[in-house]
């Protein structure tokens, strides 16, 4: 659990990783290290605004409880990274861990550089202290290719050789991602553009909606699929998207990705900038929420943005994302159900609910007043499930239009709802997701009430794991 846990703002989440305080957006460098999983993020620490980007870190045995460390990375005054340290990954570089990350100086105008920060000590397992190198390892965008946006590295392996990604928008108004050969880690050198906008998959799912990708991941599930996760960009942020495919040698050797098939991430309005985790036997998936409310809200409220749970990310034969909750998270569960019927049932402040659904089914989360009830509508026959949120818009951005996903049609369709104070994650079975921010109001009564025949429902609230689980 993190030491956010204390806040008393009910809206605050508990078991997600965000700050005691002050700002987080997009998680960065997840790392597995001796056993323990370090996470990384961008943090401004002295205000909840977006701005003085530093590195957070916390850690965890288990992905359930999380330590916070101190500041991983700091900007350095006169250095390449005087403006913010901003996204980029970890890796073990010949067992040293080192983060690869976006400088940004004060002249970069919308530019950033590849930086470089070793861990102090390897052997010391907190992961304590880093130490900026002062010279980006790449200083800029490569020449020809009109570059106007230049930022995000992440580091992968392919047929034994280390490459990275990095997310760039050029002056025409395509997207692309831009590959390096970084095998060794200090001595970087351009290999052409993985894909872009141009791709014709690409083009058919995300049409013309990004000037810029952000954020470019990669992972490799186990069944030899790649998976490309971009974050779509157009001044300011606007979803995710994906492609799965495959990783094929092109005319100069380095890799390229071949689409077969794509779509939106995460089908929930408050999500972002994912960052995945490759281990052997799975990939791991973590997502910004960002504050849909107020300013002044998020003033006195003294704290902005969460990371969302960890996702386990793989792919279906027909190319589609297979998205589900990490089953790790069944640690936080108590260990009996607070619901094992339709209700009504007061619902605690964080939850973790299954509702299996083989007709018609409606599921009620927030009761209020005025009418303006928070459900799930689940339709198995017509393949939809319809998050309605009417009469509560987002505050910062004023919509509060019904989310409807499409699902395969079928007999029945299990929803899992994973809710921490205000952030919502809604599992459509492992088909599809929708990560939603949803601020209780004077009126609001949190309950459970499923109506629909046949339905199967199991609740847990989420509570600290105990000792031994």
């Amino acid at each position: 659990m993190s030491p956010a846990a204390a806040s008393p703002d009910p809206d605050a989440p508990r078991f997600r990783v965000r700050p005691p305080a002050n700002w987080i957006n997009d998680p960065n460098g997840p790392f597995r290290w001796r056993g323990r999983y370090h996470l990384f993020y961008q943090h401004n620490p002295d205000a909840p605004v977006h701005t003085n980007v530093h590195w957070g870190h916390v850690s965890s045995p288990d992905l359930a409880r999380w330590q916070h460390h101190p500041l991983a990375l700091t900007p350095s005054p006169g250095g390449p990274d005087e403006a913010g340290c901003w996204s980029g990954c970890v890796v073990d570089d010949d067992g040293v861990p080192t983060a690869v990350y976006t400088g940004v100086d004060r002249d970069h105008a919308g530019l950033g550089t590849i930086c470089l920060a070793p861990a102090a000590d390897p052997d010391d397992e907190a992961l304590a202290e880093w130490k900026p190198l002062p010279t980006p390892v790449v200083a800029g965008p490569p020449d020809g290719l009109d570059v106007v946006m230049f930022r995000d590295p992440f580091v992968f392996r392919h047929d034994g050789r280390r490459w990275a990604l990095v997310g760039a928008g050029h002056a025409d108004g395509t997207p692309s991602v831009l590959l390096y050969d970084c095998d060794d880690l200090s001595d970087w050198r351009f290999a052409g553009v993985l894909i872009d906008g141009g791709d014709p998959v690409a083009t058919a799912v995300f049409g013309d909606t990004a000037v810029g990708w952000e954020c470019p991941q990669l992972c490799e599930t186990p069944g030899g699929e790649w998976v490309l996760v971009v974050s779509l960009w157009d001044n300011e942020p606007r979803n995710t998207g994906f492609l799965t495919g495959r990783l094929e040698a092109g005319a100069d050797g380095g890799p390229r990705f071949t689409a077969r098939a794509g779509g939106r991430l995460d089908h929930g309005r408050d999500f972002y900038a994912p960052a995945v985790l490759q281990e052997a036997d799975r990939a791991l998936m973590w997502g910004w929420s960002w504050e849909a409310r107020a300013q002044a809200e998020i003033d006195r409220a003294g704290w902005a943005g969460v990371l969302t749970v960890p996702r386990v990310v793989d792919v279906h034969p027909d190319g589609t994302l297979r998205v589900t909750p990490a089953p790790e998270l069944r640690l936080l569960r108590a260990r009996e159900p607070f619901a094992t019927g339709p209700g009504p049932t007061p619902l605690p402040r964080a939850y973790d609910l299954t509702v299996t659904a083989r007709e018609q089914t409606t599921v009620r989360l927030l009761r209020s007043a005025s009418g303006a009830d928070l459900t799930l509508h689940v339709d198995p026959a017509r393949g939809t499930l319809t998050l309605d949120r009417s009469g509560r818009p987002r505050t910062a951005r004023q919509d509060d239009a019904p989310v409807v996903v499409p699902v395969p049609r079928g007999e029945q369709l299990a929803v899992r709802v994973l809710v921490d104070g205000s952030l919502y994650e809604v599992f459509a079975g492992d088909r599809a997701t929708v990560t939603e921010r949803v601020y209780r109001r004077p009126d609001d009564v949190p309950e459970l009430l499923v109506t629909g025949d046949g339905a199967s429902v199991t609740g847990w609230e989420q509570v600290p794991p105990t000792p031994g689980r």
